[in-house]
């Protein structure tokens, strides 16, 4: 049995959305032309439709506001099997911001299909007009109607040079007119147009899709330019960025036979993500597989920093974490920002800085004075005490993951392990 594109009947949108019609309309277009969800990278952009994210069974990328087709056309850059599928979903807001990129995309004719869902309003953010709305469609921002005429973003893909470029109405079942853009060779860009129940029906009642499609001077149809695909010259492709980085060997050995999950949280600039690293390159080089993620506020240097790392004597194919197996916890900002995982825990191990209290928890706790090392290097010393607890890296690991990463005369490793050690 295949495996669907979709792992919910019920998608997250609202009753009578068009981005719901598209959604599965593009699950039963790929099934038709004989995809499997592998074979197709979605990309999404901010919006309402971008939610549609966790109900997919594809490979998907989140783009910023905009800037999903860049993204989509890096992907089809990068890929040499012409098999794969790269598909951008964005809205009439994403197409208004990342105008240029859509037009680029076209012009240069990438191999990737643009899906376009224009609802005439920013639907997520308030009903607000975007260069899409049509003149005197009613939006949140143009209470009166709005009084400019509307790109027509068929017509300039067309001449910028899009393989196939489709305007479809958002009514009835879509799936085979979707097939046939998703089964172009080329850029393929589809505009659908529909409605937004919350906004756009509200502020225009009474008025038919077909009606407002047809005041823009808008019509559905097919326009074609007789193009290859373009491919990146094997002459000039860039090799894999990956291979230039330095190949961690095996030095150490460790005790962990199953996958183990870490947090390491405390203040911003407080070194937490320089102590992941260390730890991360230590757990590598003492034969593990690893994953490390960072987080912290959008403002650099102030509040929480915490880091997530994923160690296993096996391949690791998923970076998040649900229940982590122990938490170092170094400041009252980290621990603020874990409490609910802290809580949440029925076993593991946490270990917390003397100066914080102790939050309800099923963990082991250690508590000890890791900011008397000074604020710096409060992290590291916690992961030094991490390691002589679990023995799941070995100190020399660390130390000479330390020095490997050019830190050896930054940190006063001594005198940690003096701290450490009495």
């Amino acid at each position: 049995m295949s495996t669907p594109f979709l792992n919910t009947p019920n998608l997250p949108f609202c009753k009578g959305c068009g981005h719901d019609l598209i959604a599965k309309s593009t699950a039963q277009a790929l099934e038709k032309i004989g995809l499997n969800p592998l074979d197709v990278i979605m990309v999404t952009d901010i919006g309402c439709h971008g939610i549609i994210d966790k109900t997919l069974n594809t490979h998907t990328v989140h783009g910023l506001h905009g800037r999903s087709v860049a993204l989509g056309a890096g992907v089809s850059f990068a890929m040499e099997n012409t098999d794969k599928k790269v598909i951008v979903f964005l809205g009439d807001g994403g197409s208004t911001i990342g105008l240029q990129h859509i037009i680029e995309a076209s012009r240069m004719n990438l191999n990737l299909t643009i899906v376009i869902h224009n609802n005439m309003l920013y639907g997520m953010t308030g009903g607000q007009t975007s260069g899409l709305t049509p003149t005197g469609f009613r939006t949140t921002t143009a209470m009166e109607g709005n009084p400019f005429s509307a790109h027509d973003i068929c017509k300039l893909t067309h001449t910028a040079g899009a393989a196939y470029v489709t305007r479809i109405l958002g009514i009835g079942n879509i799936a085979d007119k979707l097939a046939e853009a998703y089964s172009v060779k080329g850029c393929s860009v589809v505009e659908v147009v529909e409605i937004c129940p919350s906004y756009g029906v509200k502020f225009n009642p009474k008025r038919k899709l077909s009606e407002i499609m047809e005041s823009m001077g808008h019509t559905e149809g097919v326009w074609t330019n007789d193009r290859l695909a373009y491919t990146y010259p094997n002459s000039t492709k860039m090799n894999d960025l990956l291979a230039k980085l330095p190949v961690i060997e095996q030095k150490h050995t460790g005790g962990l036979d199953k996958h183990y999950q870490l947090v390491m949280t405390g203040s911003a600039g407080e070194g937490v993500q320089v102590a992941s690293a260390i730890l991360a390159r230590a757990a590598l080089s003492s034969g593990y597989q690893v994953t490390q993620k960072g987080s912290y506020p959008v403002t650099v240097g102030v509040g929480f920093s915490t880091s997530e790392v994923n160690i296993s004597p096996e391949a690791i194919h998923y970076h998040g974490m649900a229940s982590p197996d122990a938490i170092l916890v170094t400041s009252l900002d980290g621990l603020n920002h874990q409490m609910k995982r802290i809580n949440a825990m029925k076993d593991g191990l946490l270990l917390i800085d003397s100066s914080l209290e102790v939050p309800t928890t099923g963990a082991k706790v250690v508590s000890h004075d890791f900011r008397i090392a000074g604020p710096k290097n409060a992290a590291l010393y916690s992961l030094l005490m991490f390691a002589k607890i679990t023995g799941l890296v070995k100190r020399d690991a660390i130390i000479d993951a330390l020095n490997d990463m050019g830190l050896g005369e930054k940190i006063p490793v001594e005198k940690i392990e003096g701290l450490l050690n009495s």
